[in-house]
């Protein structure tokens, strides 16, 4: 590979974070946040906001592989490598395990709640729970799970490099490491959260600029 063709990599890799640290904060800010057992719940599971924001989630975590992707091509030939390999090859499998849940939530929901506003009926949304529960949510789970150890396994590769910020992968680690208990708090912490896993994203995005431009 070329230095150009590799310098383009990198600052694709970087662009994929700085996009996947914006629509990480976008997700939760646009969200609608009610309770999921009434008409009020069914109209926000049937609005154009929950089926963009999930969508939005989509693209973020599908972008997240590609910037470690660009993270792991900087390390090579150095202790960073191996670490920075496994982040890559666990982040990609576990959005592949995440994103069908997202699938449930985006496309499942929004027609369960366009369905109970036209028959004016909340009984249907007893159906929440089959639809986010069984063995989508194993699956959600071991893809969050396998997503935890690639952040961590990231911030070690950062830590190793000698030439990246210590705390950027840090930081991307605990806020992905928190996401499974943020399901549960509300929208100003859930946005807050959004923006500590963006502080993450763009802070290793600015090194890999950097880095790129250095070379």
């Amino acid at each position: 590979m070329t230095q150009s063709a590799n310098k383009t990599r990198v600052r694709l890799s970087a662009a994929a974070l700085v996009i996947a640290g914006i629509l990480f904060v976008l997700y939760p800010a646009i969200r609608p946040f009610s309770d999921e057992i009434s008409l009020q719940g069914a109209a926000a599971f049937a609005s154009t906001e929950w089926l963009v924001a999930h969508l939005l989630a989509v693209v973020a975590f599908t972008l997240l592989p590609v910037g470690l992707l660009g993270l792991h091509n900087s390390m090579q030939h150095t202790p960073a490598e191996r670490p920075g390999y496994w982040a890559v090859v666990l982040s990609w499998i576990g959005v592949a395990l995440t994103l069908p849940f997202y699938g449930e939530e985006a496309y499942g929901l929004h027609v369960l709640g366009q369905e109970a506003i036209r028959q004016q009926s909340a009984a249907l949304l007893t159906l929440v729970h089959v639809i986010r529960s069984g063995a989508g949510a194993v699956i959600f789970l071991v893809g969050f799970l396998l997503l935890g150890i690639a952040a961590v396994l990231a911030a070690v590769a950062i830590w190793r490099s000698g030439t990246y910020s210590k705390w950027s992968g840090i930081l991307l680690a605990v806020g992905v490491g928190l996401y499974i208990p943020q399901f549960f708090w509300t929208q100003p912490l859930r946005v807050a959260h959004g923006v500590l896993v963006a502080i993450g994203c763009l802070w290793i995005a600015v090194g890999l600029w950097s880095q790129n431009k250095q070379k």
